[in-house]
This record gives structure tokens, C-alpha cells and sequence, in this order.
């Protein structure tokens, strides 16, 4: 709980300079200090998401029904699901609108709602699940966008407001501090690096914006660590930058192109700094470095200790993992290592970490069974190729075949997967597939 009254008007009496520095601060001397005005800039950026979708489920069939009628092992079933949450629109130019991955997994319609009661359709352009990030589109008619902070920047202890749609309620508002930085190991996420804060966030916040008190857009309210899914004083967001490195990937090329550094190790603690003989007691200590790797090209050494990315504290291998993580592959970074006692610092440009290889069932179910790569045809042309392909499957069952190559969906060009997954996003009714094989061309149709 945020004692604002206490703390805010000792603070306006120690400085002359508070009202300018803080606007939430009032100049006229019949009002009492509020948040109000601040808000009143920022919550016509946050909006309402409600999605709609179809949730598919595998369920085992019983062997009698298996033996005597032949039916498959398995049965998919599917449900039609409804759900909400919230969002923050990030660019007005463009109708971007960030909100988590988990918020519209699986939606097949998109409604963002603005505070003015407006509604519009959105697009998603992409997400990533490891990072709980997706990126929405809507129509960019008279839109108010948050700024963004350096969330590096932040402090345990600085003043942040959570603002979301809590249980389908309207706009709410709530506040606390900075409680930790850097959070980690919580098995959240794939990639996790997370601000800690105390201001409550409840179920239908996830998406939502968590704002300084100059109405900038410190992080994305994901997640909270609570019994029966309430609120006890411990919530969890996306560091903005993180999160403004991730959509511009998916906003460029439909997906995350992941950095690379090419290290394995573990968390520094004060056994493994005194086996090392170290003064430096937090980092991350490198175990391994895989050779032709963009650390092993940099000069990073078995037994470095990196303590800090780009001139920022490191306090785990798991917080550095998710910064690299966050980085698009050609990304500049100067890592601080500790070698043998002596501090230096190393730049590195970074791998590409893109896993191209995905189950084509992540795309479209017709696809089922099917392991897409990005690769070229026989005459060199860049296509999506079928690089494994179970028997009896979807897939094969629509006329795939292994080593495949898919140059087209409607007549529509793609050369890699990102172009593949957008081309069948926007696809309606059948779907003709344009596959090389070998020095064939041929259609395969996918009936909706």
C-alpha cells in the first residue's frame, strides 16, 4: 500500500522544484497533491481487449471403441472460449497496441475498446510466447499513446501506478513502488526479467501499463504470485525496453529474431567467487563458450564473470539470458566482464538465435504433423521447406511431402516462415499452397 499523502507532501516541502519534476503535483494552493492529472494523460492510451476463439484439446479415445471401430487413438475437441484484458497503445500513427501473448493466444476476433467507449477490430501482427508479448494493429483514428521510460533506469523504491481492467471492471487504477528488479526463475515465462511491484494487479490487468509518475510507460503487468490467483502486494511486468525490443522484431519481420551469444552458465553466488578466487559476489559466471559463437568471436573465456550489459548491472545468468534474448540478432552489446580479478569491458555483436525450425501445427491445424524450416527449392528460391513429416498426420493426409518446398499461399509469394504464418493469418476460405517438388510446381488445397 502507497502512503502518497505522507510521502509526497514532505517531498513538496523539501523542494521548490517538485511541482516540475512530478506532475501530479498541483500549483494552485487550494488543491491537494493527486495523481489525477497525470492519469488524465496516460488512461486514454490504456484500453480494453476482449477476444474470442476456439480452444482445441486432444482426448484418448477408449481402446473398445479403437478395436471394434477402428477410430484413432486420439480425438480433438474443440470449445469455444471468451476472455479479457488489457492493453496499451504504444504508437498512434500506426495503431499499435502491446499487450501479453496469453491475453490473445488462439483468438480468432480481436476487440480493443478505448476509454471513450470507442471499438475497434484488431490484427495481430505477431507475438512471442516465451516472452508473453504480442503486437496488435488497429485503426489509427484520433489515438493517444503512452511515452516510453528507460526502464533500465528504475529503481527499487520509485513510484509506479498499474493501470488495467481487473475482473471485466472498467479503467482501474491502483499504485505501489518498485519492489524489485530483475526477477527471475519464476518459471513465468521462457525468458524472464521482470519489475516487481506491489501495486495491485489482479486478473484482467495482464497487458496493462505500468506508468512513473511522469506517465510513461515503465513496463507491461503480466503476471502476479498470489494464492487463489488474488492480489497479495506481489505483481510482475515486462520491463519497457524489453518489450519495445521485442515488438519492433515482430513489427519489421512478424517474429522474434532472437540475439545469440553463445554461452552456457549459472548464477555467481559467494562458494563459486570463492572457488574463483573473485571479489565479485553477483553476475554471471561463464562456464562455456561455444565455439565460432559471437562470445567466443568477441574473446569471452571459460571463468569470465559478466557483471553488467551495456553499462547495467547483471544480477543473474538469467536476467542476462533474457536481455540477450530481447535483442535482435546483429545487436551491439558491450558486456563488463570480470577476468581473473581485472574489469574490462567486450563488445559483442550478436547471433541469430531464431529457431526457424517450428511444428507447422503452431501455424495452421491442417498442417499437423509437419516440421517447417526456412530453406530454397532446387533452383536456389527461398521457400519454407518440410523438413520432417509424420505419417498419417494432417499434413500428409493434404499431399505434403518430406523435403517439400512452399513458395506460395493464394498465389501470394512467401520465402520463409514469418511470411507463411501472415500469408495463412490473412488467408480466407480455401487456401491453395504453391509447393516445389523437386522440379515440379503444384498446388495443394486447404479446405477451411
Amino acid at each position: 500500500m502507497l502512503l502518497v499523502s505522507g510521502v509526497v507532501i514532505s517531498s513538496l516541502g523539501m523542494s521548490v522544484t517538485a511541482s516540475a519534476a512530478l506532475p501530479f503535483f498541483s500549483d494552485k494552493k487550494d488543491e491537494v497533491p493527486s495523481l489525477a492529472p497525470m492519469l488524465e494523460e496516460a488512461t486514454p492510451a490504456v484500453v480494453s481487449i476482449a477476444v474470442e476463439g476456439t480452444q482445441t484439446s486432444r482426448q484418448q479415445v477408449p481402446e473398445m471403441f479403437r478395436y471394434f471401430f477402428g477410430a484413432p487413438q486420439e480425438q480433438l475437441r474443440e470449445r469455444p472460449f471468451r476472455g479479457l484484458g488489457s492493453g496499451v497503445i504504444i504508437d498512434a500513427e500506426k495503431g499499435y497496441v502491446v499487450t501479453n501473448n496469453h491475453v490473445v493466444d488462439n483468438a480468432d476476433e480481436i476487440t480493443v475498446k478505448l476509454t471513450d467507449g470507442r471499438e475497434f477490430t484488431a490484427k495481430k501482427l505477431g507475438s512471442d510466447e516465451q516472452s508473453d508479448i504480442a503486437l496488435l494493429k488497429i485503426d489509427p483514428d484520433e489515438l493517444t499513446a503512452l511515452p516510453l521510460a528507460d526502464s533500465d533506469a528504475l529503481r527499487v523504491g520509485d513510484f509506479v501506478v498499474a493501470i488495467g481492467n481487473p475482473f471485466g471492471l472498467s479503467q482501474t487504477v491502483t499504485s505501489g513502488i518498485v519492489s524489485a528488479l530483475g526477477r527471475s526463475g519464476l518459471n513465468i515465462g521462457g525468458y524472464e526479467d521482470f519489475i516487481q511491484t506491489d501495486a495491485a494487479i489482479n486478473r484482467g490487468n495482464s497487458g496493462g501499463a505500468l506508468v512513473n509518475l511522469r506517465g510513461e510507460l515503465v513496463g507491461i503487468n503480466t503476471a502476479i504470485f498470489g494464492p487463489n490467483g488474488g492480489n497479495v502486494g506481489i505483481g510482475f511486468a515486462i520491463p519497457a525496453n524489453m518489450m519495445k525490443s521485442l515488438v519492433d522484431q515482430i513489427a519489421e519481420f512478424g517474429e522474434v529474431r532472437r540475439g545469440l551469444l553463445g554461452i552456457l552458465g549459472n548464477d555467481v553466488d559467494a562458494g563459486l567467487a570463492e572457488a574463483m578466487e573473485s571479489e565479485v559476489n553477483i553476475g554471471a559466471f561463464v562456464s562455456e563458450v561455444q565455439p565460432e559463437s559471437a562470445a567466443d568471436k568477441a574473446g569471452l573465456q571459460a571463468g569470465d564473470i559478466i557483471t553488467a550489459v551495456n553499462g547495467r548491472d547483471l544480477n543473474s545468468f538469467q536476467e542476462l539470458r533474457a536481455k540477450i534474448a530481447s535483442m535482435g540478432a546483429g545487436a551491439e552489446v558491450e558486456l563488463t566482464i570480470v577476468r581473473k580479478g581485472k574489469e574490462m569491458n567486450v563488445d559483442v555483436v550478436l547471433d541469430d538465435a531464431t529457431q526457424t525450425e517450428i511444428t507447422a501445427a503452431q501455424i495452421h491445424p491442417a498442417l499437423e504433423g509437419a516440421t517447417l524450416v526456412n530453406g530454397e527449392d532446387e533452383a536456389g528460391n527461398a521457400g519454407v521447406v518440410v523438413s520432417e513429416l509424420e505419417r498419417n498426420t494432417p499434413a500428409a493426409r493434404i499431399g505434403l511431402q518430406p523435403d517439400d518446398v512452399i513458395i506460395g499461399v493464394n498465389r501470394n509469394r512467401v520465402t520463409n516462415v514469418a511470411d507463411f504464418r501472415n500469408a495463412l493469418d490473412e488467408a480466407t476460405g480455401v487456401i491453395a499452397l504453391n509447393v516445389k517438388r523437386g522440379n515440379s510446381t503444384l498446388y495443394l488445397v486447404i479446405r477451411q
